[in-house]
This record gives structure tokens, sequence and C-alpha cells, in this order.
């Protein structure tokens, strides 16, 4: 258990984007909003959850056989284009205040996700190598 990363930039940011995930998710079960609008968060947080663990519990580093960080990162990627689309297409329709209030929350999601990609993208280096065949410094 990696009890420092909660604690740090990159934890936090998961964490939060869990959190607002989840809030988005209940916004649009609650306001009975598009079935699309309620499976993009429900997913979203799922995933997001997933990623989480993955580094809290410090998997990526025993399961070397996917690049983790690449693959957050598309994840990401293709978050903030689906919160885009649909969080957007809420707002526009507001037909009720949860929806509204649960797309509102889906782009926040999606600076989230954007951060995250930054954050991401400074923190790998594809020219570096990685694992055991890494020379010692």
């Amino acid at each position: 258990l990696d009890r420092a990363f909660p604690r740090s930039p990159r934890g936090a940011l998961k964490i939060s984007r869990v959190l607002l995930a989840l809030a988005t998710f209940l916004c649009f079960v609650a306001s009975n909003a598009h079935e699309a609008c309620t499976a993009l968060a429900g997913l979203e947080t799922g995933i997001t959850l997933l990623f989480l663990l993955l580094y809290l519990l410090r998997l990526d580093a025993k399961m070397r056989w996917l690049f983790w960080p690449l693959a957050d990162i598309f994840n990401s990627v293709i978050a903030a284009l689906f919160l885009l689309v649909v969080c957007l297409f809420a707002v526009i329709v507001k037909s009720n205040k949860g929806t509204l209030a649960g797309g509102v929350l889906g782009l926040i999601l999606l600076v989230l996700c954007v951060v995250d990609t930054v954050l991401l993208c400074k923190k790998i280096s594809l020219a570096r190598p990685r694992g055991r065949n890494a020379p010692a410094r």
C-alpha cells in the first residue's frame, strides 16, 4: 500500500476525479437524464477508481506488461472528449435542474481530466528506459 500516493498531487487529483464523477453520476441518475449521460458518468467513476486502486496498491509496478501511465493518459483524453460532448448536451438541453447540475459537474470533471493528462505527460518520458534493464545511476 502506497500511503504517500493520496497526498501527492496525482493522488489528490485521482481522488477528486472519482468524487466528482460520482457526484455527476448521482445528479444524472436523480434527474432521470439521458442514458448516455448516466452511463458515461458511471463508467468514468469506475475506470478512475480502478486507476486509483492500481496506483494505491502499487499494482502498476507488479504488472509491467502494460505501460500504465500511457494507458492512464489515453483514458483521460478519451474521457475528456466524451465529457465535452455529453455534458455540453446536458447543459444545453437542461431538461431539469439535476441534468444541468450534472452537466456543469461533468464540465468541471473535463477540466480535471485535462489537468491529469498534462501532469502525466510531464511525468513520463518514452525515451527513458524503464524496468530492470534500466542502467543504475
